[in-house]
């Protein structure tokens, strides 16, 4: 006699709160440091040309 079993699977979606905190924390230094060399430029390098 040939029994069968019904197995179940249960999948649940859960956002990772780490993977989005560093992958903001990453995306944040990506701005500062864009601003920072946006910032050195208007400073330092374009009052040279006057």
């Amino acid at each position: 006699m040939e029994e069968k079993k019904q197995i179940e699977v249960k999948s649940e979606e859960k956002t990772d709160n780490s993977l989005v905190g560093a992958t903001f924390i990453k995306y944040a230094a990506y701005i500062i440091i864009f601003f920072g060399f946006l910032w050195f430029l208007l400073n330092y390098v374009f009052p040279m040309f006057n």
